[in-house]
């Protein structure tokens, strides 16, 4: 019976990812940094705790798999990337994980970030376009990718990077991490009863996806991988939904669970430290990973954002989920 482990098993995508796999009969393998509770299923699953930063757990947390999905990330994501151990986290353990495997070469299946591409140079982005990270979080990102694909010409695994969108949605994994991304973070501010605030005039454009969706997609390269070994792959709705509009619809879906009357949704100027990437629009073609998979998202965004606000609104051992 197949072997899959998933590295980062209780993170936002990683729990979402250990729950379909849990529903085939594989043996699965969910490794984090603390004790997560085993997703329902079929799937015969064992739990690792380890730190994966330390290169003998690493290897022991690898070893006999058939497949890895690498959805590590260091606590803080994106906003403490400059420090030394997340850039440990976020490219030193691939820097690793191609040293340690063994045997056959495994199948690696990286999460990596449709932003990698840094600002984006025309609308959709696809994949084709020349990469040109702006943020050292980005930059990281990157280098993991390329230190994946170069194993994978070198036959040490077989790699593919699924760069991901803006994900977004609820997470109902005991013990895994609550979404941080701007959809949460709107539907908590909602939720304390504070205005909604946006950078510059409202009508920038993100690419979102619900992070069932995605776990989807890591669960189709993970059927059909031999066209999509040694790429980079975008994961995209293809949309490009306007920031004032999901905000919007994050105040209403508020109000109707609160029945409290909808928070303001304004635009203010952006600080001056801002990103150039936070300020321009992103709409990703994802029509190259959709014809060699079959996959396209099925939640949409008001669906998402429905299911989103209610989980933050159902109590969690007498109070709401923060």
């Amino acid at each position: 019976m197949k072997l899959i482990t998933v590295l980062g098993a209780s993170g936002f995508v990683g729990s979402a990812v250990t729950r379909a796999l849990a529903r085939q009969p594989i043996r699965l393998r969910a490794v984090a940094r603390r004790p997560i509770t085993p997703p329902p299923g079929p799937a015969e699953t064992t739990v690792v705790a380890a730190d994966l930063t330390d290169r003998a757990a690493l290897a022991d947390a690898v070893a006999g798999s058939d497949a890895i999905v690498y959805l590590l990330l260091a606590d803080g994501g994106w906003r403490v990337a400059e420090t030394e151990e997340a850039e440990r986290v976020n490219l030193g353990v691939m820097r690793d994980l191609v040293d340690v495997v063994s045997g056959k070469p495994p199948l690696v299946i990286y999460g990596g970030a449709a932003s990698q591409v840094g600002v984006p140079p025309r609308e959709p982005i696809d994949g084709s376009e020349p990469d040109e990270p702006g943020t050292p979080y980005d930059k990281q990102k990157l280098a993991a990718e390329q230190v994946l694909k170069k194993a994978t010409a070198d036959g040490l695994v077989r790699g593919i990077s699924l760069r991901l969108p803006t994900v977004f949605g609820e997470n109902p994994a005991e013990g895994a991490n609550l979404d941080r991304g701007v959809v949460s973070a709107m539907a908590r501010r909602a939720l304390d009863g504070q205005d909604l605030t946006i950078w510059g005039d409202g009508t920038v454009r993100r690419d979102l996806v619900h992070v069932e969706d995605i776990a989807a997609a890591f669960t189709a390269a993970l059927a059909a991988p031999d066209a999509l070994v040694g790429g980079h792959w975008l994961l995209g709705a293809g949309r490009g939904d306007q920031l004032a509009d999901v905000f919007r619809l994050v105040a209403k879906e508020m109000a109707a669970h609160t029945g409290r009357s909808p928070v303001e949704v304004t635009c203010v100027e952006p600080p001056s430290h801002a990103p150039a990437t936070d300020l321009r629009s992103v709409t990703i073609d994802s029509t190259p990973f959709r014809e060699i998979t079959g996959w396209r998202p099925e939640i949409s965004l008001p669906e998402g954002v429905r299911r989103t606000v209610a989980a933050l609104t159902t109590p969690v051992h007498g109070k709401a989920r923060t």
